[in-house]
């Protein structure tokens, strides 16, 4: 995802921006570097994860952490160089993507990967470009990678213990094209291919929040302008809701059956993510100084408005209320 600008080049101005609108800044020669240091420490962190993993707590297998691991670097990579290019095509001195190592803490290897950008974005436009670009093309990696996974996942009944991954409309729709009805009570054992489908879809509903600078507040921001940043406040806070719901959902059967450690542990497991992810996003937006840096003067094209709503509705479609539950 791209951040906001993190420092002064060429001008006064402190997002960096020259006041001449006709004169371009200068692109910065690309350091590769560090990125390219923290991409391979990632693919190792990545497979290492899934390796010990499996695929539903088997014992450490290279072929699935292979097969996930390539799966799901294609949808990162896709997704963060688009962002890139959009970056680049309009003239935003854009560093080439961080990714961000996060073995065995992260059951994904990952806490995905973050462009810096050292430039305003001027326009809506430019804004929506760069913002929409990464989920869109994305989405184009992962629903293939996902489809095929599905369509090559086992159809099992209910373990007495297992993680159950995040349940969306679109997620419902892709698992109703590949694999048809499922028997009541029973449920898919996702591939590790799968798992870096669902994956996909995950951290692009986290990047569609419409909340500080996510793509989804970048998307939301060229949309409707400074307003986004009240809107933006709101879904923040909002989220803490979330806790309590899953956990009061997840502890409703106490109610006839009586309080147990596996109610206890789906609770927790339901509603901490939620949590975590506010205060994660609480401490982006102190960081970054409060509000979106503002964009110049002028409206979204009509073809890119379009792109921006559909691309929210892109969010609603994937939004998980329960991203992850152990039982």
């Amino acid at each position: 995802m791209p951040t906001s600008p993190s420092s002064s080049i060429g001008s006064p101005d402190p997002y960096g921006t020259v006041s001449d609108p006709d004169i371009k800044p200068v692109l910065a020669p690309v350091k590769w570097r560090v990125p390219a240091l923290l991409f391979i420490a990632t693919v190792a962190s990545i497979l290492y994860t899934a390796a010990l993993a499996g695929s539903a707590g088997e014992p450490f297998r290279l072929v699935n952490g292979a097969s996930y691991t390539v799966c799901l670097l294609a949808i990162l990579l896709t997704h963060e160089f688009a962002h890139y290019a959009f970056a680049r095509h309009h003239s935003v001195n854009a560093s080439l993507p961080h990714f961000v190592p996060m073995p065995l803490v992260s059951p994904f290897g990952t806490m995905g990967a973050v462009i810096l950008m050292r430039d305003r974005i001027k326009s809506r436009n430019a804004l929506l470009d760069i913002g929409a670009s990464g989920p869109i093309a994305g989405m184009l990696v992962a629903i293939p990678v996902l489809l095929y996974g599905l369509a090559h996942s086992e159809i099992i009944p209910p373990a007495e213990s297992a993680t159950q991954e995040g349940q969306s409309l679109f997620y419902w729709m892709l698992k109703s094209i590949a694999i048809g009805p499922i028997p009541e009570g029973w449920d898919v054992q996702l591939s590790p291919v799968a798992f870096a489908g669902w994956t996909g879809l995950f951290i692009t509903m986290l990047n569609l929040l419409p909340v500080g600078q996510l793509d989804g507040g970048h998307v939301a921001y060229a949309l409707f302008g400074p307003r986004q940043n009240r809107i933006s406040r709101i879904l923040r806070w909002s989220l803490l809701l979330l806790v309590p719901i899953n956990a009061l959902w997840r502890l409703a059967p106490a109610l006839h059956s009586g309080l147990n450690d596996k109610l206890i542990s789906m609770a927790i497991s339901a509603s901490t993510l939620w949590l975590g992810w506010f205060i994660v996003l609480t401490l982006l937006e102190r960081t970054s100084g409060g509000g979106h840096p503002p964009t110049e003067a002028g409206e979204l094209s009509p073809v890119r408005r379009i792109v921006a709503v559909g691309t929210l509705v892109l969010f609603v479609l994937l939004f998980m209320p329960t991203p992850m539950m152990s039982y």
